[in-house]
This record gives C-alpha cells, sequence and structure tokens, in this order.
C-alpha cells in the first residue's frame, strides 16, 4: 500500500499535484496545516492527524462536519512531531512505501526531525522518502541500490551515513567512485557526485545510509 503524507512544512501546489497524478497514492493523510493544501486543491484525505497549532480553525471546523473522515487530534505539548505521529500511523496501515510532502521549508528544526524518523520506516524494512520540488531524500533499505541515469531525480546524488558511519560503500558508475570505504557522519565526502554510466549502483556493508538527489 502506497501512502501519501501532506504534512505542514512548504508544499509546492504545482509539483505536488503533478506529483500526486502520478503516484496514485492508496492511503492520503493529512498532518496539521498540510489540511490547508488538501481545502484548496479538494483533496480528500483518509485520515486528519496533528495537534492543529498551525491550522486556521475554521479550516478544522470544515472538516470537523466531514464525519466520514476520521481526525486524530492530539495536545501540543507530546514527545513526537505531527509528522512522527503520521510516520506511525502509515506503518499501522500496512504501508509497503512511504512518501512526505510538506517535510521541508524554512524549520530547519522541523526537517533534520523528519529526516530523522525515517528510521522508523527504514527498520520495519519500509521504503520512505521525503519529497520537495528540488530534492528527493531516501533511506534504502537493504544493502544496495541501481539508480538510472535517465530517471534520476536531479543531477547530483549524495550520500550521508546517518548513524556514525557506513560500512563498506562502493559507488560504481558515479563521476566520483568508491571502493569499500568507510564512510564517516563528520567528513561530507559524499556531497554532490553524479552519474555517469547508463546505471550506477551503490552498496554497503553495513550502517544507515542516507541518499539525496537534488537539483537547483
Amino acid at each position: 500500500m502506497k501512502t501519501l503524507i501532506l504534512t505542514g512544512g512548504n508544499i509546492e501546489h504545482g509539483f505536488a499535484l503533478d506529483f500526486m497524478k502520478s503516484y496514485h497514492a492508496d492511503c492520503v493523510l493529512a498532518v496539521d496545516r498540510g489540511l490547508q493544501f488538501c481545502l484548496e486543491e479538494q483533496i480528500v484525505p483518509d485520515c486528519i492527524l496533528g495537534d492543529f497549532d498551525s491550522l486556521p480553525g475554521e479550516i478544522l471546523e470544515y472538516y470537523k462536519a466531514r464525519t466520514e473522515i476520521p481526525i486524530r487530534a492530539f495536545n501540543p505539548v507530546k514527545d513526537a512531531t505531527d509528522t512522527c505521529i503520521a510516520l506511525e500511523e502509515a506503518i499501522e496501515r500496512g504501508s509497503t512505501e512511504i512518501t512526505i510532502l510538506g517535510a521541508t521549508g524554512t524549520r530547519l528544526d522541523h526537517m533534520i526531525a523528519s529526516i530523522q524518523i525515517l528510521l522508523r520506516a527504514w527498520e520495519r524494512g519500509i521504503p520512505a522518502c521525503i519529497l520537495d520540488s528540488h530534492n528527493f531524500l531516501t533511506l534504502p533499505v537493504g544493502n544496495s541500490l541501481e539508480l538510472a541515469k535517465d530517471s534520476q531525480f536531479g543531477k547530483y546524488t549524495s550520500f550521508f551515513p546517518l548513524r556514525g558511519t557506513v560500512e563498506g560503500l562502493t559507488l560504481e558508475g558515479f563521476k566520483y567512485p568508491l571502493d569499500n570505504y568507510t564512510l564517516k557522519d563528520w567528513e561530507g565526502l559524499g556531497v554532490s557526485n553524479e552519474i555517469t554510466a547508463e546505471k550506477a549502483r551503490a552498496s554497503w556493508r553495513g550502517g544507515v545510509l542516507l541518499m539525496v538527489q537534488a537539483r537547483d
């Protein structure tokens, strides 16, 4: 089941709508201010979640009147972000793939938290990503991945270790290849690589690898 989370950061309407047309989500979760995007674009979510501290009250009241859409309201004083709660909801619903729109924007603290919570899906073997018009971020499940040059998200592909180090990283078909390298979290070596072959491959023995494909 493919789940789309619309959360409260910056959602670029044109990009988001184009993506949704091709993604064909089986489940849509609207999170806090992401619900405003749903109202403006007449999108009917399958569930609404959040503490709604950044959502105009009249929007929430509008959806409360639509009793067919479940609403899970939380106290603003809580131990998890709204996006984290939504990710757990997606996992509990049996999602096999999760995409998050609205996790980027002006609040870097929220963006860092959203990247970290991808670990919750990764630990369960569920592919999950954060997406906006310039960036695609994911924690690849398993220990290898293949990337086609003609379908890459952007010109640049960067790799980071999310927990200390990534052991035995090998990059083939990239401008800057690596062979059995230990990628450390303080060196920034994996930034702004480029795919040069028709198909590139990354493999690693251990650790949590964060991949970012980006375009200007």
